[in-house]
């Protein structure tokens, strides 16, 4: 696998950087940027990403309008807002109906366009200018986007129905797409976006991950979503990969060998594009000095007097607290890739050992290994199939179509049925089911719904015209509710990695959680080299990084913080 240098990239007029978080696409956006501004090309490098650190690494503040970088002549920057993009949208959308429509129904109309889906289309919304601007295309040699638009984001935008009047009249029970409604004026700016998006004269998308299974099951789930849309001017960079084995740690020999497995066993979806690799670096990405040096060298900080960390509370601490405090709903949080199913599974195995009635649910099907281990401990599970549970969700508002709809409409509901908000709804609802079960033991549930859920399951239920137009909000969800917004049932656990990214969305999850009204105590940063003893000089480097990101969430959860080691799982 070749490594990624600059020289050997056929860098197009648009370079989109994508992946999931925390696999590095903004270090290698911002390498990128700076690599070729130094190479004496003008550069416009725009971030989209809400956890986005450029203020951290450039060491000052932006916003949507360019900044030159006086360190890196030739650089301007743009940091877009996806949130407050998405705050500016729904207020463009709502403020029409203010005076006119009761204040319960404004409330509904804000939760309805304050979810993923939203954020997308705004998001989306304000690059496509980038795309279409040729006053721009000409000052430029490389425009740069990190982070860039999903299939899910781009399949809504080429949809006949979601420019017609078909949104508003809809009574169909779809989540998402209904904020298309407001942009009507914007279709042709978002075709001439979608067509440079396609043109690989034009653009280049660059697929970011980590030589982790899961990084690259994620990786090819994005690019297959992309090629079906024919975007496949693509390639695939892999980050933090371990240059080389040493013999003589057993903690680097584990996860070279990982590694090494996964690199053997990339999707077959994404191995035929151009792929190359960058090294694991042992320092913070932090400031350009630093971003300079990671597609070329590593300064590797010599630490002699290295110990792992020592006399933290652990997951035996946070267990203590659960069963103690007499919690009898407990959700594990995060984003994929953190390990909140097998922290569920280690809570669930942690309170039965200490004479609980416990009952464990998830919705990851692949984890066979810690359900038998849990059912081995006499603890009743259940799985929660995401598929099946969408199907039945799906079908509910299949059943409401008229039959007169054309098939554009049809293909309207189908493509919002595909939509992050569905899924999510479809999945809480079964928790719920779940849920019920509290009442003579403790529940355990991995993957918790998100804040936005919660407030639109809410306002669904309590006003009367989403009551109607739906009519899919089980008793299960009514009851759920007050029992997730009381503390002394209910805690929801946030699982991290100690990185900048990971720490970042965290830090969204739990404020979208208090603003749903739930307050979480204790978070758990995962897979912590630092506490483990290498003799290794660049893990121990690697191990220190990490120190910085552990004092944040100690701060995040007011020193609830439960740290759990590195292990090669």
């Amino acid at each position: 696998m070749k490594a990624f240098n600059l020289s050997d990239i056929e860098s197009t007029k648009y370079l989109f950087f994508t992946g999931k978080g925390g696999v590095g696409k903004t270090s290698i956006a911002c390498a990128t940027a700076i690599g070729l501004a130094d190479s004496g090309k003008k550069i416009l490098l725009i971030s989209t990403d809400p956890a986005s650190n450029l203020q951290d690494v450039f060491a000052q503040e932006f916003s949507g309008k360019g900044t030159e970088i006086a360190d890196v002549p030739g650089l301007t920057v743009i940091n877009l807002d996806p949130e407050q993009e998405a705050a500016n949208y729904r207020e463009s959308v709502v403020s029409p109906y203010r005076g006119k429509l009761p204040k319960s129904v404004i409330q509904n109309m804000e939760e309805q366009l304050s979810g993923s889906c939203t954020v997308e289309i705004a998001s989306f919304n304000a690059f496509s200018d980038y795309l279409s601007d040729q006053g721009k295309k000409s000052e430029y040699d490389h425009i740069i986007f990190d982070t860039a638009p999903t299939g899910h984001t781009l399949r809504m935008l080429q949809l006949p129905s979601a420019w017609t009047n078909f949104i508003n009249e809809s009574k169909h029970g779809a989540s998402c797409l209904g904020q298309l409604s407001g942009l009507q004026e914007r279709k042709d700016v978002y075709k001439q976006a979608v067509d440079n998006l396609s043109d690989d004269q034009t653009t280049r998308l660059v697929l970011v991950s980590r030589p982790q299974k899961l990084a690259l099951q994620e990786a090819a789930r994005s690019s297959h979503e992309l090629q079906l849309l024919g975007i496949e001017n693509q390639l695939l960079v892999i980050n933090g990969v371990l240059a080389k084995m040493d013999e003589q740690d057993v903690v680097s020999r584990e996860i070279y060998e990982k590694q090494h497995t996964a690199l053997q066993n990339i999707p077959s979806e994404i191995i035929h594009f151009p792929t190359f690799s960058v090294p694991l670096r042992s320092y913070n990405l932090s400031n350009i000095s630093n971003i300079r040096k990671l597609l070329n060298e590593d300064n590797l900080i010599q630490i002699e007097d290295y110990q792992p960390i020592t006399k933290e509370k652990g997951i035996e601490e946070l267990i203590d607290d659960l069963y103690n405090t007499g919690k009898r709903v407990i959700f594990t949080m995060g984003k994929g890739g953190v390990g909140k199913t097998t922290l569920a599974t280690n809570i669930a195995l942690g309170l039965k050992s200490r004479g609980a009635k416990v009952h464990l649910t998830t919705t990851d099907p692949a984890n066979h290994l810690n359900y038998d281990l849990a059912i081995n401990a006499g603890i009743s599970v259940s799985r929660i199939d995401e598929a099946e549970v969408l199907e039945k969700y799906k079908n509910e508002v299949r059943s409401k179509q008229d039959s007169l709809m054309s098939d554009e409409d049809k293909d309207y509901i189908e493509e919002d049925l595909r939509s992050p908000c569905t899924q999510e709804i479809a999945v809480f609802r079964a928790f719920a089911e779940v849920v019920e079960k509290a009442d003579n033991q403790i529940v355990v549930i991995d993957t918790a719904p998100t804040g936005h859920t919660l407030l639109l399951l809410d306002s669904t239920q309590s006003y009367h015209k989403e009551v109607e137009r739906t009519q899919t909000v089980p008793d299960a969800v009514g009851k759920l509710l007050p029992r997730l917004r009381d503390p002394k049932e209910t805690e929801v656990v946030i699982v991290t990695l100690p990185e900048a990214t990971p720490v970042f969305e965290a830090e969204r999850l739990q404020a979208d959680l208090k603003r749903a009204g739930i307050e979480n105590k204790w978070w758990v940063v995962n897979s912590c080299l630092s506490l483990v003893n290498t003799e290794n000089p660049f893990l121990r480097s690697k191990a220190q990084s990490e120190f910085l990101w552990i004092n944040k969430v100690k701060e995040l959860s007011g020193k609830n913080t439960a740290l759990i080691e590195w292990k090669n799982l």
